[in-house]
C-alpha cells in the first residue's frame, strides 16, 4: 500500500503569512487528495485560530519574536528557541514529514531550522520585495524559494529563486459576475461610487482618523463607503460617529468576512501595503492607493507599494502623508476616469492568479524526484 506525503506547514503571526500558507495547502490537496498536511504555529498568535478554522489541524509551540527595539523579551528568546526546537522535534517524530513548508514569520524559523538539522527537505516562500530575518537565517539550506517580486538574488541564492508571485483565496476571480450581489449583501447603490477603505484585521489609525475626520465629503458627495475599521478601532468609531453612520451610503464594520463581496463592489480601493493584499489587489485589478504600516519589520510594506508606483500600478501616500493627501487623492480618482484606466491595466500586470498551484506543483515534483 503506498504511503500518503506528508507535510509540514509554519507561518504565521499576521494574516500575510498564515494565508498564503493555507492556499499552498489548499492546492497541495487538489492536487493530491492523499495528502496528509499538519500546521505548526506559535501559541497564542492568531494562526491557531484561523488555520483551524481554514479545516486543518495545528500544533502550537512555545516562541517569541526578535524585539528591534530594546526589550527584556529579548532575553528570554534563546530559552525559547530551544524550547521550540525540542517541541518540533517531538512532532516531526510523530508525524515523519516528507518536506517542510515555511510562509515566514517568526514561528517558521525554528520549525525549518529543525527540519533543516534533521535532513528533512525545506521549502520557502517569501512574499515581500524584502526577505525577512527568518528566511534569510534558513536560506542556503533550502531547496527552493518561492517569491513574488523580482531582484530578491541580494538575499537569495540565484538559482534557488523561483518567482511564482504570491499565494491569494480562490475566490478572487471572475468578481464582475458578483457585483450585483456584493451590492445587494452591502445595501449600496450601483448608481454611486464605492470606496473600499482597508486597514488589516486590526485597523490603521491614520487611515481611519483620516476618513472619520471627512465623513461629511463622502456623503454630501454621495461617495460610498465599506469600511474595515479594524478590532482595535471598531467600537471606539461606532460610539463617536454613530450619528453620521448610519446614513445609508456607509457600510463599516471591524473585519470583513466577505472580501471577495468587498473587492467585488469597490470602485477605488485603499489599502495597507501587506504582500498578501497587493497580490489580492493585483488580480482583482481596480484602482488602489496604498499607504504602507510604518510599523512593520525594516519598512517591507513601502518596498512593496514602491514596486507598483514606480510602474503606475498604483498610488503611493506614506503614513504621515495621510491626514494632508488622501482625501485629495480620493477626489482626484473619482473623476480622473484616464487615471482609473491607467491603474487598472498596469496593476493587472503584476497577478498571478496560479501561485499556489505552481507552488505546490513544484514540491510535489521535487518531493517525488528526491524519493527516487
Amino acid at each position: 500500500m503506498k504511503q500518503s506525503i506528508k507535510i509540514i506547514m509554519s507561518g504565521g503571526g499576521t494574516g500575510g503569512h498564515i494565508y498564503p500558507a493555507v492556499s499552498i495547502a489548499n492546492a497541495l490537496k487538489e492536487l493530491n487528495t492523499d495528502i496528509d498536511i499538519l500546521f505548526i504555529g506559535a501559541n497564542g498568535r492568531m494562526e491557531m485560530d484561523k488555520v483551524p478554522a481554514a479545516g486543518y489541524n495545528i500544533r502550537g509551540i512555545d516562541i517569541i519574536g526578535l524585539q528591534r527595539r530594546f526589550n527584556w523579551k529579548n532575553f528570554l528568546l534563546p530559552f525559547y528557541v530551544f524550547k521550540s526546537i525540542h517541541q518540533v522535534k517531538k512532532i516531526f517524530k510523530e508525524f515523519q514529514p516528507n518536506a517542510v513548508i515555511g510562509t515566514g514569520g517568526y514561528v517558521s524559523f525554528p520549525v525549518l531550522f529543525t527540519a533543516q538539522m534533521m535532513s528533512i527537505p525545506t521549502y520557502i516562500q517569501e512574499q515581500n520585495a524584502y526577505a525577512g530575518l527568518a528566511n534569510k537565517l534558513l536560506t542556503s539550506k533550502a531547496r527552493k524559494i518561492f517569491v513574488a517580486f523580482e531582484n530578491l538574488e541580494k538575499y537569495f541564492p540565484k538559482e534557488k529563486i523561483m518567482i511564482t508571485g504570491n499565494p491569494v483565496r480562490n475566490d478572487l476571480t471572475h468578481l464582475s459576475s458578483l457585483r450585483s450581489n456584493a451590492l445587494l449583501h452591502f445595501h449600496l447603490d450601483i448608481n454611486k461610487p464605492i470606496v473600499l477603505i482597508l486597514g488589516g484585521s486590526l485597523g490603521a489609525k491614520t487611515i481611519n482618523q483620516t476618513i472619520a475626520q471627512h465623513l461629511d465629503f463622502f456623503i454630501k458627495n454621495n461617495v460610498q463607503l465599506i469600511w474595515q475599521m479594524g478590532k482595535n478601532f471598531y467600537q471606539q468609531l461606532s460610539e463617536e460617529l454613530k450619528n453620521k453612520l448610519n446614513h445609508p451610503t456607509i457600510y463599516y464594520k471591524d473585519f470583513i468576512f466577505e472580501m471577495h463581496l468587498a473587492y467585488a463592489a469597490a470602485d477605488i480601493i485603499i489599502s495597507r501595503a501587506g504582500a498578501s493584499t497587493i497580490a489580492e489587489l493585483a488580480i482583482v485589478g481596480k484602482p488602489a492607493v496604498l499607504i504602507p504600516s510604518p510599523n512593520v519589520t525594516d519598512d517591507h510594506q513601502t518596498k512593496n507599494a514602491k514596486a507598483l508606483s514606480e510602474k503606475n500600478a498604483a498610488i503611493l501616500i506614506q503614513d504621515s502623508e495621510v491626514k494632508e493627501k488622501l482625501i485629495p487623492q480620493i477626489e482626484n480618482l473619482l473623476t480622473n476616469h484616464v487615471l482609473k484606466q491607467q491603474l487598472t491595466q498596469n496593476i493587472q500586470q503584476f497577478a498571478k492568479p496560479n501561485a499556489a498551484e505552481e507552488i505546490a506543483r513544484y514540491i510535489l515534483n521535487d518531493i517525488q524526484k528526491n524519493e527516487k
